[in-house]
């Protein structure tokens, strides 16, 4: 049996989710991205109590033909950002059109009309969260962070973390910075 499982984006939320399905006795065969196999169907009570569990930590099950397009965008996305295995200079348009068999436009509008967002403002909020975890958790600098995520220089990731955050990448390294000086001197 399969699970189709809306917002997973991360492999934090994979974590998440396989651990929600073992607290219940259910032990997953496999955990991806928006979805999760099971060896054995499951009944209808525990899938109540299953997706009241899901749901109070932002997820939720998909049974729709469209969520089930947008959720395939979303992994997409994610699978381009996060994998280290992937080229992060091939195309967006490119890399859906390949992974999902579908024209560009059509997923395009599909996502705008259920996500009330752009595939491309979904991209850029995307990047710029892994820049946050790159700038927090790695040694990487900027100009290598730049490269990695596909960047055309770093001015551009700068202006357009600014845009998104608030802060320019350096200064929002600095706030982390701050905060652990501030617990050692506790």
């Amino acid at each position: 049996m399969t699970l189709c499982i809306k917002n997973m984006v991360c492999r934090r939320c994979i974590m998440v989710v396989e651990s929600e399905f073992k607290k219940l006795g259910l032990h997953p065969i496999s955990v991806v991205l928006g979805e999760v196999k099971l060896q054995d169907s499951i009944s209808e009570s525990q899938k109540k109590v299953l997706l009241k569990s899901l749901q109070t930590l932002g997820f939720d099950f998909i049974d729709d033909k469209k969520s089930k397009t947008v959720e395939s965008i979303k992994k997409g996305i994610a699978d381009l950002i996060h994998s280290k295995n992937n080229d992060h200079k091939v195309n967006l348009s490119d890399h859906l059109i390949k992974n999902l068999s579908q024209d560009y436009s059509t997923l395009s509008n599909l996502f705008s009309e259920l996500e009330n967002t752009t595939i491309e403002k979904y991209f850029i909020s995307q990047k710029i969260e892994k820049v946050k975890e790159l700038l927090l958790y790695s040694k990487l600098s900027l100009s290598q962070i730049a490269d990695t995520l596909n960047y055309s220089n770093v001015a551009h990731l700068s202006n357009q973390f600014k845009k998104i955050t608030g802060f320019t990448p350096t200064s929002f390294k600095q706030l982390k910075d701050k905060k652990s000086i501030e617990i050692e001197n506790l």
